[in-house]
């Protein structure tokens, strides 16, 4: 009976992963209180002591002071016991499940999809476990049925009204880091370095990474033979496009490779609007921007800048305005506009945002001066404003024209 007590602690100790010594302090627990159901007394009436030997498993019991025989207290104390043995384990198993995926936050687990609840699909992680998959951590347009396995990262764990609860995720961005940590092993080796990562879940994803090793390609290895490595990383996400692009430390590079299908033909940077300005000639509009967007709206997350398109044409708009509301101001010469595109001013409005006080910094301009110049490019800022309102009114009413003209009824032709 004895070493039977030693042989099932241990297999609850091993299936629940459960340290045997807290099952242990359980067992005693739950026979202290079977005893004062015994005897029908409370805990502060008097002191009742339970030992189990964790070799032999011989167990004593104390009233007072004076040994009892815990085997003879009964049907119902032996209720009790039972009772007070499972809600202990079940806070032990808790307990135990909060620890280790508590531990592994941030890690990708495989695991069976089972039932939808009000959306989240519940994931069974092993034997024990469940894992929660919220509708906003699900991959948009991707289906899972009951008894499919499922790779999800583990988000967080939570203890909810006697429950532990395990969330996971798979549109978060560092799902995606963890799925080249699995397929391309440079990165796990730190020769090859994620640097920025930005994704819009179930279409895209762009990933900047760097080598350190000079004779590791850091884009090659990632993307592996003939897109082996890549190829495995979109299948597990359902199709979604990946653009991975090689990291620099210089802005504009970057931001010329993170826009990447599409060819860049200038950069003007402005530091204290944190903005880049990019020129792309008009064939190569639609892809720098993207579908809806996302292409440039994905850029200016990895590369950490607030990115504005323009073609040529807007480009020389801009600046021309710009020169043409400075060249009457005394104290601005030719080079003057000049030195504000290379600081990354490219218009009036630019300019109306950064204020004077770079151009005094910066530029070595008199603050006079520069007083000047920042009113001026506001009155231009103002005018521009007001044209583009008058515009939107034309814009307007020659729709509601076009409109009326459309609703208008035929008439009818008399014979």
């Amino acid at each position: 009976m004895n070493q039977e007590l030693i042989r099932i602690v241990d297999n609850i100790s091993r299936d629940k992963n459960i340290d045997k010594e807290s099952i242990f302090q359980d067992l005693e627990s739950a026979m202290i209180s079977a005893a004062r159901k015994h005897f029908g007394i409370k805990e502060d009436e008097s002191e009742i002591l339970v030992h189990i030997d964790r070799e032999s498993g011989v167990i004593t019991a104390y009233k007072d002071g004076e040994e009892i025989d815990i085997k003879k207290l009964g049907r119902i104390p032996a209720q009790t016991a039972k009772q007070v043995m499972i809600q202990k384990i079940k806070a032990d198993e808790r307990d135990s499940i909060f620890t280790e995926f508590s531990q592994r936050k941030g890690e990708i687990i495989n695991g069976i999809a089972g039932r939808f609840e009000g959306g989240s699909l519940v994931v069974n992680l092993s034997n024990r476990a469940e894992g929660f998959l919220p509708k906003s951590e699900q991959i948009s347009g991707e289906s899972n049925h009951p008894g499919e396995r499922i790779r999800a990262m583990i988000l967080d764990v939570r203890e909810i009204s006697n429950q532990v609860k395990i969330i996971l995720s798979r549109t978060h961005p560092d799902f995606i880091k963890r799925l080249f940590e699995q397929e391309v092993p440079e990165v796990t080796e730190n020769i090859i370095e994620i640097k920025s990562l930005a994704r819009e879940a179930g279409y895209r994803t762009k990933i900047a990474v760097a080598s350190n090793d000079d004779k590791v390609d850091a884009v090659g290895a990632c993307v592996g033979v003939r897109g082996s490595r890549i190829r495995s990383i979109v299948d597990e996400l359902g199709g979604e496009k990946i653009d991975i692009v090689r990291w620099s430390d210089s802005s504009q590079v970057l931001i010329s490779n993170a826009l990447k299908p599409a060819e860049v033909s200038e950069i003007a940077i402005c530091f204290e609007l944190g903005r880049a300005t990019v020129v792309v000639s008009e064939d190569q509009l639609s892809l720098a921007i993207g579908k809806h967007g996302q292409n440039v709206r994905l850029a200016a997350r990895l590369t950490g800048w607030d990115i504005d398109i323009l073609t040529p044409p807007e480009y020389n708009r801009g600046v021309e305005r710009l020169a043409g509301c400075l060249k009457d101001i005394k104290g601005v010469d030719d080079t003057f506009v000049d030195k504000l595109l290379a600081l990354g001013i490219i218009s009036v409005l630019d300019l109306e945002e950064v204020g004077e006080i770079p151009l005094v910094e910066e530029l070595g301009v008199e603050k006079p001066v520069a007083e000047k110049v920042v009113a001026a490019a506001i009155e231009e800022a103002k005018l521009i404003a007001s044209e583009k309102e008058k515009k939107q009114a034309e814009d307007l009413m020659e729709q509601e024209e076009i409109k009326s003209k459309t609703d208008r009824p035929e008439k009818k032709i008399e014979e």
